[in-house]
């Protein structure tokens, strides 16, 4: 067993008060009891970054900036994009086809827009779509906006050319060649009677042959819809028999009120086996695509014998004359029921018909007075290409009487012509200087450009 030691252990002391750290030991005792401050928090440890973290940050930082400078920046743009241009009316540009810089450029000459570098921006990143080039009418104080809209659906300036009836292929071919906004040369001249007198719309650029097939092709659509709804009783057997004996309607009459019944004289002529003697067959049979004699026609030129020369053979003329129009091919496909057989002008630019020889003789014998009374008003309006007056020198009672001729629906009126004279025959003036639509100075499709016609007088001596 153990034995305690007799050695005792010293006492153990009284621990030393221990004072809370950074506590004063007060001075006093108001000292006492104040609050003591707190002491500061220990200061966070230091961590290093890493590089990636640090990229990543950066970028993010960035990316915020650069979004909120974009959207910014469209907002501007936006709003500049839709301001008024500087164009003061509207304007028609030819836009080549070239690069958007050089488009901008041009507009900018034009007046179209103020800031080209606004346009290319906007072209370039707010159109997904191409611009057209193209001739275009931009709208006054038109914005980029509005610009770049025209251009990219790129609906060009439509043109109108207007191709009279009437008018032989030769003709229309002409005028084709005279318009400058239309390229391209024609291959061939068509035949006649195969193209349809119309408006034709089209753009800058577009060929010359392009409209002369547009034509070819609206003339056999109205053609065939036309001859299946014909009469029955209509002496004509193929469908370009009738464009034939329409075409000879429309060289005889200009108003659409009498062309149904100018083809009702002809068809009955035809189902009476009497020739058409038609003038119009004798020039085109002289001149052929022409289509005028560019003064009367003579007597001896009536009997001469040619394939178009109503007066010399029988029946219908190997082929049309002219290019009728659609009014025509309706006239001759449902002409008017009637016994007439002739007919002559009446002075006010329309005819008057009869049933008889003798009945059309009296009014061939009214026209006569009309001509001496519009002579005796004013003689200067009776020298022309439809009408041509003898020189002064020569005496009208030295020239021989004007006769009607027998069974012709149209009066002729001279006798052949003695050197120095012409004849007093009537010819058309298509194509001549004095075809009033070879007019330039106004336009016939704008109804705010076709001078005023006074109306034709009716009655004696109507001018």
């Amino acid at each position: 067993m153990f034995r305690r030691s007799k050695t005792q252990d010293p006492a153990p002391s009284a621990p030393e008060p221990v004072s809370p750290p950074n506590r004063l030991a007060p001075r006093s005792p108001s000292e006492a009891i104040k609050p003591t401050a707190a002491p500061p928090p220990p200061e966070k440890p230091v961590r290093e970054r890493g590089g990636l973290l640090s990229a990543v940050s950066g970028f993010l930082t960035l990316f915020v900036i650069l979004g909120l400078g974009a959207i910014l920046g469209l907002v501007v743009l936006e709003r500049q994009t839709n301001e008024a241009g500087p164009l003061q009316a509207d304007k028609v540009v030819v836009v080549p086809r070239s690069s958007v810089g050089e488009m901008a450029d041009l507009l900018q000459r034009e007046g179209v827009i103020a800031h080209p570098m606004l346009f290319e921006l906007t072209a370039r990143f707010g159109r997904k779509a191409a611009l057209k080039a193209g001739e275009y009418n931009f709208k006054a104080h038109a914005s980029v906006d509005d610009v770049l809209d025209v251009l990219v659906q790129g609906r060009p300036v439509q043109h109108a050319i207007t191709i009279p009836e009437g008018l032989t292929s030769e003709q229309i071919v002409a005028r084709l060649n005279d318009n400058d906004i239309l390229t391209g040369d024609i291959n061939e001249t068509p035949p006649e009677g195969s193209l349809l007198p119309e408006t034709y719309k089209f753009e800058r650029g577009d060929s010359r042959q392009k409209i002369l097939n547009l034509m070819r092709t609206k003339q056999r659509e109205v053609l065939n819809q036309i001859w299946a709804r014909r009469s029955p009783d209509v002496p004509v057997r193929t469908p370009q028999e009738m464009v034939t004996l329409a075409s000879i309607v429309e060289k005889e009459t200009g108003r659409a009120d009498e062309r149904p019944r100018v083809a009702g004289v002809f068809v009955n002529r035809l189902q009476k086996r009497m020739r058409l003697q038609s003038d119009p067959t004798i020039v085109y049979g002289l001149v052929g695509g022409r289509g005028t004699l560019g003064r009367g026609i003579l007597r001896s030129e009536i009997d001469r014998v040619t394939p178009y020369n109503t007066y010399a053979i029988e029946g219908l003329p190997p082929g049309p004359i002219a290019n009728p129009g659609r009014a025509a091919l309706e006239a001759v496909a449902n002409p008017s029921r009637t016994k007439d057989l002739f007919f002559v002008a009446d002075g006010t630019g329309g005819h008057v018909f009869a049933e008889s020889l003798d009945a059309h003789n009296r009014n061939v014998a009214r026209w006569r007075q009309v001509e001496k009374a519009k002579a005796a008003a004013d003689p200067a309006s009776q020298v022309g290409v439809d009408k041509v007056e003898p020189p002064p020198q020569a005496d009208p009672s030295a020239l021989p009487p004007r006769t009607a001729l027998p069974g012709a629906p149209m009066a002729y009126d001279g006798g052949d012509a003695t050197p120095g004279t012409r004849s007093r025959a009537f010819d058309a003036s298509e194509g001549t200087a004095r075809d009033p639509l070879r007019n330039k100075t106004f336009d016939l499709n704008s109804p705010k450009t076709v001078p005023v016609l006074s109306q034709p007088r009716t009655g004696p001596g109507a001018r």
